[in-house]
This record gives C-alpha cells, structure tokens and sequence, in this order.
C-alpha cells in the first residue's frame, strides 16, 4: 500500500503533464462520430415498435438530447486527453440521474440513481457530465451566462472541497459517509433558508410516499378476485396482451425462472425474504428517455395477502457507452458498479442472465420499482435552488468517486484553487454549444424521414 504523501505526489504529477485549466477545452476532431448514428446504432438491438418513442422524447429539447445522448458524450470524452485517474463512474451523471430514496434503515438519502452505465474510467468525465447537464439545463430556464456559471462553479467547487475532506478521512469514514436528508444543510456546508427548506420537505414528503403500495395502487386492479396489472399502452403492456395465450405462458415460466436464478445474486437475508412472495403478473414497460427500447419489465408479487405487494422492475443491462468490450455479465456489472458507488442500495438488488424468444441470451438487472422515490423537476427549479442541488450533486458524486479510486491523488490533482472549477464551467457552456447542434440535427433527421420519432406520449 503507498502512503498517502507518495499518492499525493502522483495527483501532484498528472497535474503537471495535464493541467486543470485543461479541461475548460472541447473541440472535437473533424471526423467526430455523426451522433444520430451513434443513437441509430444503440437502436439496432432494441424493441422496433418502441424505438420511435426514443427519439420522439429525445427531440423535445436539447435538454431531452443529452439525457438519452449518454453514447454520444461518452465518444467525445474518449477522444479527449484524460487524467488516468480511475474510479467507477456512474457513465451517465445528468442532474435527473440523482435523487432520494429509502435506506434499509428507513431513512431517506439523496444519491446517484442510475447505474446503466457504470464503468472504470477517469473521474472528469462524470464531472463532466454532470456540468454540461446543468448548463443545458440552466438555459432552457432562461437563466443567464453569469447564472449558470454561477451553478457549474457550486457543483464543481463542493466537488473539490469534498474529495479534500475524504482524502482526510478514514477508509472506514469514507464508506460509512451519505446524504441524509435531514442533514443536507451540513452536506452542503451551507445554511438553507426557509423557502429552500420547505421545498425540502415538501419533497421528502412526496418521496416518502413512491413505494410499492402507491405503485401497487397505480398500476393494477382487481380482476376476478386477484390483481392484475393495467394495460396503458404504449407505456405499459401486460405480457398477456403481447401474446397469444401459449406464448404468455411460456414467457411467465421463463421469468419465474429469472426470478429463481435473480435470488442467487441476494444476500442469505434477502433470499429468505424473496421467498415469502409468490409471482402474480408482469408487463412489459416503458422507461426513461435514453433507455427506451430496452427490454424492461414490472413484476408484480404478493406476500402474506394481495395487501402485501412487491414490485420489482426486471430492466436489461447492454454494454456500458464508457466500454470498448462488454463485461462478462452486463447485470452483474451494473449491481456491482451501484453497490460500489451508492451509500446504501436496495435490498432486493440482484441481477440474472436468460435466453429469449429471439434465441438471444440477455443480461438483466432487478430492483425494487419505488421504495421511496423523489426526484426534482429542473424546468421548476429557481436558479438558487438550483445552484443548491448541483453543489449537493458534486458532493454525492465525490463520494461515490472517493469510495472507489484514488481519493488522495484526486484530491492534489484539484488542489486548493478554483481552477479545475473555472475550467469545467467554461467546458460545461461549450459542450451545451454542441448539445443544442446534435439536438438540431436529429430534429431534422426526424424530419427528412431518416429517424422515424413518436412523440406526446
């Protein structure tokens, strides 16, 4: 093991040979990558009838863009020089991929939220992604150049005041350290005022009530003395409604048997909990923006009574954007990656590998549907608000970067200046330039005929 004064030195080298004011940099070569061919590739091994809805939800904004553009902005990050300092990304940390949930405890903590594409790589990038996403979002509030500096430099600035008190810490302190939410105001190292403090709590309450019953409430009905998931096509369709009888059938015995191999990837516990629910139902549903098209499903359980519901959401796993060769188990890899990032994770996560109807073998991944749920809604955010969320972000996402890389390297290549801050502001302005072209150039794919989108729904 190195002591921490020679790890600190190897931060203090790779800021020599790439310095932070580096990163202010995008100019991607001329023969970058067409982005709606990037999309249209991720489109090939996808569900047809969904893949209109894509790129319909895609064509919203350029804000929608670079949610479901993750393949797109993880190419032109590989193109650029990088600090080698590995951690485990998140691959796709956009400011809608962080918010609330239940511990196991019962607590409600904010984290990092979505795992797909999780994979080693240098800790910028998802920095980087995080920034561009407040810029774009920044400008589709109307706020101003100053303003959402002003935002990228909070996220990027507790970033870097984070990961220097995590290098400080224990490893122990590190891996023990979250988000509560009853303690956001000393996470953000500020005092929040009385109007920020009651959007808090409307939103814990809120979250507080996106659990199993409320989607049990939601999503089924009563049919012949059981329930039974409703159809609301496209969006939701029972797996009964997508084939004939036989095949139905069939396709709930192959999901009991992912269900069965699903419970090897649990804990002893959780096993033992798993086996007090029996399978009533599923459906095939649609989820996300960048995700849409994947094969993911909702399963719905019952425990001691029908008043003891579980839903669990069963969604492929393809090969990371960050990836140039897919992992041994694409669902293994995204369990792995989340447990490795996020303070606490839910109870039911696991992951199992099946063939298909297409004679396909697929990697998927399973977790609970809701167990408590928040997330902000950016368009309604107010620029303190908001500049508040995103230092919250740069903290979590240090955390989770800490848990997993090189924290004390990372934290002497940031230093104790604004640089690295000033830097990722300026790329952040710049890659929302080249957010709002890609964006204009699927809309007019959309529009000769060459991508075919659905949209309102």
């Amino acid at each position: 093991m190195r002591d921490p004064d020679s790890r600190a030195a190897a931060g203090r080298d790779v800021r020599k040979v790439l310095p932070p004011e580096s990163h202010a940099e995008f100019a991607p070569a001329g023969e970058r990558p067409d982005p709606v061919g990037i999309l249209q590739a991720q489109d090939a091994d996808r569900v047809p009838e969904l893949v209109p809805i894509r790129h319909g939800r895609m064509s919203l904004s350029p804000f929608a863009f670079l949610r479901g553009s993750a393949a797109v902005m993880a190419a032109d990050l590989a193109a650029a020089p990088h600090t080698g300092l590995t951690v485990q990304l998140c691959g796709d940390a956009h400011l809608m991929n962080f918010g609330l949930f239940g511990s196991p405890e019962r607590r409600l903590v904010f984290d990092i939220n979505d795992f797909d594409e999780t994979w080693p790589g240098p800790w910028e990038w998802d920095v980087k992604r995080l920034a561009a996403s407040l810029a774009v979002a920044g400008r589709a509030n109307g706020y101003g150049r100053k303003v959402r500096r002003g935002i990228v430099l909070a996220m990027a600035g507790r970033y870097r005041l984070a990961m220097a008190e995590f290098a400080a810490m224990r490893d122990l302190d590190v891996w023990y350290a979250r988000a509560d939410v009853d303690d956001l105001a000393g996470t953000l190292g500020a005092q929040l005022n009385r109007a920020r403090r009651k959007q808090l709590d409307k939103m814990r309450t809120k979250a507080m009530t996106r659990d199993s019953l409320q989607a049990y409430q939601k999503l089924t009905t009563a049919v012949g003395g059981s329930r039974r998931i409703v159809a609301d096509p496209p969006l939701v369709v029972p797996a009964r409604d997508l084939l004939p009888e036989m095949e139905w059938q069939e396709l709930a015995d192959q999901l009991r048997g992912l269900l069965a191999g699903y419970r090897e990837s649990l804990a002893e516990d959780r096993r033992h909990l798993f086996d007090r629910y029996e399978f009533v139902d599923m459906a095939r549903k649609v989820v996300g923006v960048g995700s849409v098209g994947t094969r993911c499903w909702i399963v719905l359980l019952a425990g001691r009574d029908e008043h003891d519901p579980l839903l669990l959401q069963v969604k492929e796993a393809g090969r990371s954007v960050l990836a140039t060769v897919p992992a041994e188990q694409e669902g293994r890899r995204v369990v792995v990656g989340q447990r490795l990032m996020q303070a606490v994770s839910d109870i039911f996560l696991g992951w199992q590998r099946v063939p298909g109807f297409d004679g396909r073998t697929r990697d998927f991944y399973v977790r609970q549907l809701r167990d408590w749920k928040g997330a902000v809604e950016a368009e309604e955010m107010e620029p303190a608000g908001m500049r508040d969320y995103a230092a919250l972000c740069g903290w979590t996402l240090a955390r989770a970067h800490a848990r997993t890389g090189d924290r004390i390297a990372i934290a002497a290549y940031l230093g104790d200046d604004a640089v690295f801050d000033n830097a990722v502001a300026e790329f952040a302005e710049k890659y929302a330039d080249r957010t709002e072209r890609d964006h204009a150039e699927l809309v007019a794919a959309i529009s000769t005929g060459r991508v075919q989108a659905r949209t309102g729904i």
